[in-house]
């Protein structure tokens, strides 16, 4: 495998230690116990078993033979996984039928009334340095693939929609900057806080309700059948970044953070804004209004996210207010 996939993580539990054991072995059977957990959204034992599922799709882990990607055992295994997870949120987040042009201001208003737990407002206002490095190592699950799981609903959409999503993603791939990739500018600021920016570095320390969130989108973006639910997802995304993000960016500068620190939260304020408005109209209302079956679909992405954020913003302040670790284990800086 190339060197910049992750070594396999340890596992937490049988569901997990099943899938990584398969994995360290040449593709073949996989022994999947049954799904039977208290919490599908924020199990650790079921979401590193996915999560490592899809990074399959994506970077892969060392040593593991890339022909596990498509192999038939691997894939039940994963659906088994999948429909807990889906069940649960289908459960969570109910997704009622609605009239395709009635998506956007739905989406307006979810974005609107969402108060969501106070994160952006903590770590702008009080938030210590150990704790924005905890923040951006639980980010790093998505962030330092930013993109990539959105990206999946490009062939599956045409017209008008397809030509806004990838106006969209574009900047987010640093619209053909050298050294501007979203991605790449969340790494600058990982290293400018001592945080190790290689990808997949801190998977071990990451609880299952970080992995939701990123699964969520793996789940939306890898199926044809959830487009809908994946463009949902990417609309709210960006409606409700800047705001946040202009947050973090006063934070760090309270902390006397640097340029290369706060850059990726200064790009996302300025390049959000534009995105909102054609992720909203023309990418989530076009595609409503070009299959207008998908209409509930896309709701239900976009209340997906909603929820499984802010259940990861609940773990981070609940165990700051007590003086914890938001992580499984405890950070060591990297040299400068």
């Amino acid at each position: 495998m190339p060197p910049w996939s992750p070594p396999l993580p340890a596992p937490r539990g049988a569901l997990s230690e099943a899938l990584l054991a398969a994995l360290a072995g040449p593709p073949g059977p996989v022994a999947t116990p049954a799904v039977d957990v208290d919490d599908p959204l924020a199990d650790d034992d079921l979401q590193l078993a996915l999560y490592c599922a899809y990074e399959l799709h994506y970077r892969g882990f060392a040593g593991v033979d890339p022909a596990w990607e498509w192999r038939p055992e691997l894939l039940a295994s994963r659906a088994a996984l999948e429909a807990a997870f889906e069940r649960a949120l289908r459960e969570a987040v109910p997704s009622p039928p609605v009239a395709p042009e009635d998506v956007e201001p739905a989406l307006r208003e979810l974005v609107e009334r969402d108060a969501g737990p106070p994160l952006a407002r903590t770590l702008e206002r009080r938030a210590s340095l150990a704790e924005f490095r905890e923040f951006l190592v639980h980010r790093s699950a998505y962030q330092l693939k930013e993109a990539d799981p959105h990206s999946w609903a490009v062939p599956r959409l045409t017209g008008r929609v397809k030509e806004a999503l990838v106006e969209v993603q574009a900047d987010e791939y640093g619209g053909g900057r050298r050294g501007r990739m979203h991605a790449t500018l969340f790494a600058n600021a990982m290293r400018a806080l001592g945080l190790d920016d290689c990808y997949g570095a801190y998977l071990d320390r990451l609880p299952g309700t970080t992995l939701a969130t990123v699964n969520l989108m793996s789940l939306c973006g890898l199926h044809r059948r959830l487009r809908g639910a994946i463009v949902g997802h990417l609309a709210v995304f960006e409606m409700t970044s800047p705001e946040p993000n202009g947050r973090y960016a006063r934070g760090l500068r309270r902390l006397a953070a640097g340029p290369q620190a706060t850059d990726f939260f200064d790009e996302h304020v300025e390049a959000d804004a534009v995105h909102e408005a054609v992720a909203a109209h023309d990418v989530a209302g076009g595609l409503a209004r070009q299959e207008p079956a998908l209409a509930a679909d896309i709701l239900f992405g976009a209340n997906a996210l909603v929820l499984l954020d802010a259940r990861f913003a609940d773990v981070l302040l609940d165990a700051w207010e007590r003086g914890e670790s938001s992580l499984l284990a405890p950070l060591e800086l990297v040299p400068a």
